[in-house]
Formats: C-alpha cells, sequence, structure tokens
C-alpha cells in the first residue's frame, strides 16, 4: 500500500510563497495519480491541484490558476505545489492523495492519504 508524507507547510504573509512536498512510496504502477487538497475551518475539503503521471495532464482550482504550480518528479514519486502570491484565503491544512488513476478526478477516487501539512497565510 503506497505511503504519503507531506512537508513544507508554515507560516508566511501575503503576497509569500511555499512549496509543499509530497513524497510517495510503494507504488506498484506507473499509472499513478497525485492531488492536492485543502481544509479550511468550517469549510469543506476542495481540490486544489493534480497531476496524472500516465501523461503529465494537470488541474488547477480557479482561485489558484496563475499561481499555484504543480509538478512531478518521476525518479522520486515526489510532487510538489509551488504557492506564489499567497492570500489568507489560501489558508489550512494541506493534503495530498494518490490513488491508481489515468486521470485526475475528484476526492472520492482517492484511496490514499497522507497526515496533512498546516499553510497558513495571516499579517
Amino acid at each position: 500500500q503506497p505511503h504519503l508524507v507531506e512537508s513544507g507547510g508554515g507560516a508566511v504573509q501575503p503576497g509569500g510563497s511555499l512549496t509543499l512536498s509530497c513524497a510517495a512510496s510503494g507504488f506498484t504502477s506507473p499509472k499513478w495519480a497525485i492531488g492536492w487538497f485543502r481544509q479550511a475551518p468550517g469549510k469543506a475539503r476542495e481540490g486544489v491541484s493534480c497531476i496524472a503521471n500516465h501523461d503529465g495532464g494537470t488541474f488547477y482550482v480557479d482561485s489558484v490558476k496563475g499561481r499555484f504550480t504543480i509538478s512531478r518528479d518521476k525518479d522520486k514519486t515526489t510532487v510538489f505545489l509551488q504557492m506564489n502570491n499567497l492570500t489568507p484565503e489560501d489558508t489550512g491544512v494541506y493534503y495530498c492523495a494518490a490513488d491508481y488513476l489515468l486521470f485526475c478526478s475528484d476526492q472520492d477516487a482517492f484511496d490514499w492519504w497522507g497526515q496533512g501539512t498546516q499553510v497558513t497565510v495571516s499579517s
């Protein structure tokens, strides 16, 4: 069963940047997808971004387009989320999740989840 570990969260001022990492291990197939999800207090968890290893296809929620960039290191099976020009609305616990998928899907399609990392954007 794959194991995922997030890192890179922290506190930053509005306009700042953070890069999150999701290190995955235990894949037995290269046809995996990893998504980033976030949950703010009192709000439902939402999908932020996703990348499919099969073809490198990506997804971004509209609110982060142009600010966030998702990428992967195939050799290390690690996915990064570069977050620029952060706003307080980006605050929340960020989770990465994985499953054997040819393309990105909603969160119900992901079986394996990391523990989450806190991102706080405040002045």
